[in-house]
């Protein structure tokens, strides 16, 4: 379980740290259209979801094989808590500015660490338990359908408020 804890908060620095990054990324790389699709290309909500999924995905590929023999679901739960990170942005997002009726800038920048705890917090909790390995599939199949969707909508987004910039 100590391995474990250590790679958990390696893996929220990870995110934390990458994930700033990758906010500025595709203007530091002129616009280039292949970094758009993993990076924000636009201050939608839809596109800051991507802080969060594509550097959890990374730091999986990191992990795989150091934890693979000790924690053999590792896989599933980093899904898992990326797909409840990712989606945990909007939920927050929409929730605080239900109620302020503006966002505010701190409580982004708190929406994207508390969705990533929140991420790495089931990934701890779950990863020992082994009690989603009948999920599994069900996991991969939605974190690919994530992924498929941040790829297409990044440059023909649907008309939804989600994919719209913030007024």
């Amino acid at each position: 379980m100590k391995r474990l804890k250590c790679f958990t908060i390696a893996g929220i620095f990870f995110v934390l740290i990458t994930g700033s990054l990758a906010h500025f990324l595709y203007g530091w790389s002129g616009n280039n259209h292949i970094v758009g699709l993993f990076t924000p290309v636009s201050e939608s909500i839809w596109e800051h979801m991507k802080l969060i999924f594509f550097p959890m995905l990374i730091y999986t590929c990191i992990i795989f094989f150091p934890c693979r023999a000790a924690y053999p679901l590792i896989i599933s739960t980093l899904c898992l808590g990326a797909l409840t990170g990712t989606m945990l942005i909007p939920v927050f997002f929409y929730t605080y500015t239900f109620f302020l009726g503006r966002d505010v800038f701190l409580l982004d920048i708190s929406t994207f660490i508390l969705s990533t705890i929140i991420a790495f917090s089931v990934v701890y909790k779950y990863t020992p338990l082994r009690l989603h390995n009948k999920y599994s599939v069900i996991i991969y199949g939605l974190t690919a359908v994530v992924f498929l969707c941040f790829i297409l909508f990044t440059y023909q987004p649907p008309s939804l408020q989600i994919f719209e910039n913030p007024t």
